[in-house]
């Protein structure tokens, strides 16, 4: 992805220089992997965590791979900022409000609840804020075989996807059906809004076009393959069960990414009132 020269956001909350608490034990890599399969296959880790030392939350110097998380993280949320504006005012006749990013290492904190982790990148309606741990860049990559900047680009683009659904009310009444359902349809409901996130993000990607070098569409479709509930789960050595799935199959994911970027309208993202997910 072509990022140089492109504008930086200033809607970062950078908190890694506080410490990187959550990291001993295991290491870093190898628990950020098994904190991501956690969220995205739906398996409780909280015992694994709760026999993590933690480290005292220090002070520290930020290292050059760190320093340029940000900034890629920074450019990619400018990239969205102006795509948002342009597609409220364009498709939805209304003004866009974008979120914050919030940078963090190990653990933090979040009105949603605190964030180690085990929640991924996560997107919180409660402060309008985006959370992202930067080493979840090394795990897409080097763990979950989604190599390329643009699966990093597309995971941030998910997540301000979020704050879209979120800003269109569509996060709210979800979130009022989830309550009245049964788990099993609660956790269907989070499939639709999850792989309209994916579609929403395909639409990102049609409208930064002319920043993709060639292999970006493919590394961002690889990577919603890599995070699709049934190859999690799989992975996790686990047989998949579509019931709890929560983020929606490979398939399924890497489809709904591509209609978005095929036809570059927010309307053909209406998961909600599709009969085929």
């Amino acid at each position: 992805m072509r990022l140089r020269g492109v504008r930086r956001s200033r809607n970062i909350e950078d908190r890694r220089r506080s410490g990187g608490g959550g990291k001993a034990g295991i290491g870093g890599v190898g628990l950020i992997l098994v904190l991501a399969i956690g969220y995205f296959a739906g398996i409780d880790v909280t015992p694994l965590l709760q026999q993590v030392p933690q480290q005292s939350a220090a002070p520290r110097d930020l290292s050059e791979a760190e320093q340029q998380a940000a900034d890629f993280s920074a450019r990619v949320l400018g990239t969205t900022e102006g795509v948002w504006d342009r597609i409220f005012a364009e498709q939805l006749g209304a003004e866009y409000s974008a979120p914050t990013m919030v940078l963090y290492s190990g653990v933090t904190q979040s009105p949603c609840g605190g964030a180690s982790g085990a929640t991924g990148p996560f997107y919180c309606p409660a402060d309008a804020k985006a959370y992202l741990d930067t080493d979840f860049f090394a795990t897409l990559s080097q763990q979950l075989g989604a190599k390329g900047d643009f699966a990093a680009a597309y995971v941030i683009a998910h997540e301000v996807a979020h704050h879209v659904q979120n800003e269109l009310g569509i996060l709210g009444e979800v979130n009022t059906l989830r309550q009245r359902a049964s788990q099993t349809e609660a956790n269907a409901l989070t499939v639709r809004l999850e792989l309209q996130a994916d579609c929403l993000s395909g639409v990102w990607a049609r409208s930064v076009d002319g920043l993709l070098e060639p292999g970006d569409l493919d590394e961002a479709l690889n990577a919603a393959r890599r995070i699709g509930d049934d190859y999690l789960q799989k992975r996790a050595g686990r047989v998949p069960q579509p019931h709890t799935f929560t983020h929606g199959t490979s398939e399924q994911r890497s489809r709904w990414f591509a209609r978005g970027y095929k036809q570059g309208e927010v309307a053909a993202c209406d998961t909600f009132g599709a009969e085929r997910l």
